[in-house]
């Protein structure tokens, strides 16, 4: 009977540590997806932009406001907000926001227009 005794001091702490580690992996894995979801935001937003300003740039012969409005359109249906579109000659530069997230609002910059020659 002297072996038992020193068992059930020790006894349910198995069950503990099993808690505590399902507890620090779910917060891991909750980490993990905010971060996931911050990276897969930032880059929609910038892929946004890009092709916010090649639709701009494809219509500013148009005029400024048609290829900015394009610029609208495009960003709008991906999800992301139109902050700003300056035209230059034939250079198109757009300004794009995304969503407030846990990491603040993404924005992305984008420039489109002729290649150099």
């Amino acid at each position: 009977m002297s072996g038992q005794g020193g068992g059930d001091a020790e006894r349910g702490a198995a069950s503990v540590l099993a808690v505590a580690v399902v507890g620090v992996w779910g917060a891991l894995v909750v980490v993990g997806v905010l971060v996931g979801e911050g990276v897969v935001t930032r880059h929609r937003v910038e892929a946004a932009a890009d092709l916010g300003a090649l639709a701009a740039a494809s219509w500013v012969v148009e005029g400024v406001d048609v290829a900015c409005s394009r610029a609208g359109r495009v960003v709008g249906r991906m999800g992301a907000r139109l902050d700003g579109c300056v035209v230059d000659g034939w250079e198109v530069e757009v300004v794009v926001s995304g969503e407030e997230s846990l990491f603040g609002a993404p924005g992305a910059r984008a420039r489109a227009g002729p290649a150099e020659g």
